[in-house]
């Protein structure tokens, strides 16, 4: 029954999001959907019209909401509002159950205690910031919150000693920072993908790192180092996306049961008894069964009739010894269809790399074809409110193409 209220919370303080999200949990308190206070007005009134949420929740008060729906599930306690790859609004339904699985999971696999403390430095508009602070009301602490910063981030760390959750930008400019990590308990790394390179400066500095992968349909990260969380099922499809199962799994997306039908698989066909996720992103399984995540279906690049994957050709280049940072995209090309364009972040800006060494680069350990045809070179990698690179806007820029 659709019986609980939605309340949209927006620019709250900390201290009152958590408990808001603690009372949500146990059941007492509204269903929130959280919203990043730095979206355009036209851009929240688009997100509010799309989940039809009762009320909305800020600094300044509580407001009721023209169109409300009458609310959601009663077991459903967040609601997680996400563009994906079209751009057009989806709210992920989760439940108490589901989040809470999902929190205890981590914490269990990472080996947390109970009064560890927890910094949050992500968004918490978005799931990955808000699964810090819920492995923290888990643990019975309350959460740290900070907006990122090098500096401040390692002074808190000194004190606290806490677990944290970065991006991998924010670990780059930890590691320029000459940062030392061992100062965290454990640093959970997601939101995209990391090259190896990064993920051994990491660990030389004294990091104890685990990537994560998963979204907000998965209540965030439930592979973590390639491993599910205990009660998570990984598989691939025969077109190589890979599929999720399990009790952390999302209960449908908002007033959108065809979109529900085409992710949420129905049990028939596979394995137990659960429903399965099909994710947007492929993958495979290398030799110890570990699950590898190849990218994102949608993002693959078609060139001369090749298909490439760029988050492959993002990890090689970012193993160049001239490159920080790099992102891989396809642009409109008139001869190639897309071409593969590498943004790079130099390692020293006086010399950064060459378009040909680039090439060089790649075409040494992939077909000639995934190799960038153009190179964009940025002082920084522009990134979206949760933290993860803005392909669109880099699909839409211009670089130099050889």
């Amino acid at each position: 029954m659709a019986n609980r209220p939605l309340q949209a919370v927006t620019g709250l303080d900390p201290a009152h999001l958590t408990s808001l999200l603690a009372e949500a949990l146990a059941g007492r308190g509204p269903a929130l959907l959280p919203i990043d206070p730095g979206l355009p007005p036209a851009r929240v009134d688009a997100l509010l019209t799309a989940m039809r949420a009762d009320r909305i929740r800020s600094a300044d008060g509580v407001r009721s909401l023209p169109g409300g729906d009458g609310g959601v599930a009663d077991d459903t306690a967040l609601v997680i509002a996400t563009s994906g790859s079209t751009g057009v609004p989806k709210g992920v339904e989760l439940s108490a159950d589901a989040l809470l699985h999902s929190a205890r999971a981590s914490i269990r696999r990472i080996g947390a205690a109970p009064d560890d403390a927890w910094l949050c430095v992500l968004p918490t508009a978005h799931i990955s910031g808000l699964q810090v602070v819920l492995r923290a009301l888990v643990g019975g602490t309350e959460p740290v919150h900070r907006a990122f910063d090098p500096a401040d981030t390692m002074a808190v760390a000194a004190a606290h000693r806490p677990h944290v959750s970065l991006v991998p930008t924010q670990l780059h400019r930890l590691l320029a920072a000459d940062a030392d990590l061992s100062l965290f308990g454990t640093i959970l790394l997601g939101g995209a993908a990391a090259d190896e390179g990064l993920l051994e400066r990491a660990r030389a500095a004294g990091g104890r790192l685990i990537t994560t992968y998963g979204m907000s349909e998965t209540c965030g990260g439930c592979v973590y180092d390639g491993v599910p969380l205990d009660g998570m099922r990984a598989d691939l499809d025969g077109e190589g996306r890979i599929l999720l199962a399990g009790p952390a799994l999302f209960s449908g997306y908002r007033l959108d049961p065809e979109h529900t039908a085409a992710h949420l698989l129905p049990p028939a066909g596979r394995r137990g008894d659960e429903r399965w996720f099909r994710t947007g992103d492929l993958g495979r399984f290398d030799e110890e069964g570990r699950l590898r995540v190849r990218g994102r279906a949608d993002d693959m690049i078609n060139t001369g009739g090749h298909k490439v994957v760029p988050g492959e050709v993002a990890a090689l280049v970012a193993r160049h010894p001239a490159v920080a940072e790099a992102v891989v995209v396809g642009r409109a090309d008139p001869e190639w269809g897309q071409r593969v364009t590498a943004v790079v972040v130099p390692t020293d800006p006086a010399c950064p790399p060459s378009l040909d060494d680039l090439r060089q680069w790649v075409k040494s350990r992939l077909p000639g074809y995934a190799a960038p045809r153009e190179l964009d070179l940025r002082a920084r990698i522009p990134l979206l409110g949760s933290g993860k690179p803005d392909l669109s806007a880099l699909r839409a820029s211009s670089g130099h193409s050889d």
